[in-house]
């Protein structure tokens, strides 16, 4: 316990999902937590639970794509806690369709909230953290950034682009001297709402079951929460500009 102690984390989509997950994981391991999310009742049920189990937490809407919300939570976060040490870009959406069936207006739409959404996160982030000691960006990719998914376009054109502008910001940072370090996660799949939505199964989430899993298993929120808080920890202080891939083996198959 402890490992993330002092810390305060910012945590975008984090009213469901992955983005749950991460809030929990990083409250109990003595993070206070910023739970952002366009939906504010998930935001502040995510919250609750967390001061319920009494860590720290706060509740903000936050709508990722848009840079005046980015101005207003960082604004939010400096009078309440005075600084920021973690940046878990999450908040994300999925469009299933091909490059023939993906309208421009969609297209746009995926990209204003996982290229736009990363990016002004990071841009708002950097300050802040520097007024502190630093910090530890972790940005949310997939293992669509790396393999060819056809089904979903925009969405793996937006997680290329975080999967980049990652690496961007993690040389900068070492450039200009920032104690800061920024790293990607490409979770395959991965057991949550989106998930399910993306198979036509909304309410009819699969039983993850105990230790190693099998191939072709989706994995738990709770495995991609595990690395998310050993990247927001000290204890990862020697990485920076990675992609962390967590995948039970997809992206190293021959077939």
């Amino acid at each position: 316990m402890g490992r993330v102690a002092g810390k305060v984390a910012l945590v975008t989509g984090g009213g469901s999902g992955l983005g749950a997950a991460d809030c929990m994981a990083l409250a109990r391991e003595g993070a206070a937590v910023v739970v952002t999310d366009v939906n504010l009742a998930a935001a502040e049920a995510v919250a609750d639970q967390i001061k319920a189990s009494g860590g720290s937490a706060m509740a903000l809407a936050h709508d990722v794509s848009s840079e005046a919300q980015w101005v207003a939570v960082m604004a939010a976060i400096e009078r309440q806690f005075g600084r920021l040490d973690v940046l878990v870009n999450n908040a994300g959406v999925v469009l299933s369709a091909d490059v023939e069936d993906t309208t421009l207006d969609k297209f746009r739409w995926v990209n204003g909230i996982m290229i736009d959404g990363v990016f002004l996160g990071m841009k708002y982030a950097v300050p802040l953290m520097n007024k502190g000691d630093g910090g530890s960006i972790i940005n949310m990719s997939s293992v669509g950034a790396l393999l060819g998914y056809p089904i979903f376009f925009a969405y793996s054109a937006a997680k290329g682009a975080v999967r980049s502008m990652t690496k961007s910001v993690a040389v900068m940072a070492q450039v200009k001297g920032y104690k800061i370090r920024c790293n990607s996660v490409h979770p395959g799949a991965i057991e949550t709402p989106m998930v399910q939505e993306a198979e036509g199964r909304i309410g009819q989430p699969k039983e993850i079951p105990a230790g190693v899993l099998p191939y072709g298993t989706p994995g738990h929120p709770d495995d991609v929460a595990a690395l998310v808080v050993f990247l927001a920890s000290d204890e990862s202080r020697f990485i920076t500009g990675a992609e962390l891939v967590i995948d039970n083996g997809v992206t190293i198959r021959p077939f």
